[in-house]
């Protein structure tokens, strides 16, 4: 039995269709050119340092957990693509790296999950594998989209979406704007206003943000989660002290809030009241879930056995 915490996102009015990026593929490799169309024509292994020149930053990636990579060819009729195959240590590794490398010169790829597209290569999530796609300069967007398709599968499972960090509010999010973040050295790139020494990641601290339009303003949401609750307490008193939380400044007020297990921070409202609208689209709730059924005695008893033996 293993206890989850969830965050569960509302909306005030419509429900917004989400085209932020979920979901994973649950296998152990990334089954490319499954289908004739496009074939393995070349497979060779890389270290991260040989594919810079693919926008790969060795640090960052390294940070992430990534353990291998591989170029892979493939080839259908008179036309190549080359895919870049990094392997994460898992799921959510391989989509913070999706979305790290994400910018907001990119767009999702229609009828895609976690895959969005540039214009010189494409970037997916399968599993635990972040792949790069090079985008052949004469092919179209139409074809090129079939492709990745081919060779990669337009939609993750959703089976094994919980293990995947949760969503944050898509009601005026910038498109391709969202960040997950595991460690220092990304952070101060991908959030560099946020001092790394006051999230504590040593302590298990995971990071999230995302871009939104309000009133024609522009503003960053983030959201840190912690294992414990008294860690969370622990490292919202060094934020509340560093970034002069809640507090009018001459750089401008940063608001936020401690909720359980998690900090919520407003970077850029222009008053306490829209800054409390956006962390109030999220609510925290905490369920418990079954991996199977569990062997022995009753449900309910092992239950009462492991209250009681958690208070002793």
């Amino acid at each position: 039995m293993k206890f989850i915490t969830l965050l569960s996102i509302t909306f005030w009015g419509l429900l917004a269709s989400s085209a932020t990026l979920v979901g994973f593929q649950h296998t152990t490799i990334v089954n490319l050119a499954t289908l004739p169309k496009w074939q393995v024509q070349k497979d060779e292994k890389v270290s991260l340092n040989d594919v810079r020149q693919w926008g790969v930053q060795p640090d960052i990636d390294l940070e992430y957990g990534v353990t291998k990579a591989e170029v892979r060819t493939y080839a259908q009729d008179n036309q190549t693509l080359q895919a870049l195959l990094e392997k994460a240590p898992d799921p959510s590794s391989a989509y913070g790296l999706l979305t790290f490398y994400q910018d907001e010169s990119m767009k999702p790829v229609k009828g895609m999950k976690l895959a969005v597209i540039g214009s010189t290569q494409a970037l997916m999530a399968r599993g635990k594998f972040f792949v790069r796609v090079l985008r052949p300069d004469k092919m179209s967007e139409e074809d090129f989209r079939s492709a990745l398709i081919t060779i990669a599968g337009a939609s993750p499972s959703a089976d094994a979406a919980a293990l995947l960090p949760p969503s944050l509010p898509v009601k005026g999010i910038v498109p391709c704007s969202e960040k997950y973040v595991l460690g220092p050295i990304a952070l101060h790139e991908a959030i560099p206003s946020l001092p790394a020494g006051l999230v504590g990641f040593r302590q298990g601290a995971e990071v999230q943000s995302a871009e939104y339009q309000s009133n024609g303003r522009r503003l960053t949401l983030i959201f840190i989660s912690y294992p414990t609750y008294s860690i969370a307490r622990e490292r919202y008193a060094a934020l509340e002290q560093g970034l002069d939380i809640n507090q009018k400044t001459a750089a401008g007020t940063i608001y936020g809030k401690l909720l359980k297990s998690y900090v919520l921070l407003v970077q850029g409202a222009q008053s306490k009241e829209v800054a409390q609208t956006i962390m109030g689209r999220l609510t925290v709730q905490q369920v418990v879930s079954w991996d199977q059924p569990p062997p022995g005695k009753p449900v309910t008893v092992q239950m009462f056995h492991l209250l009681v033996g958690n208070i002793m």
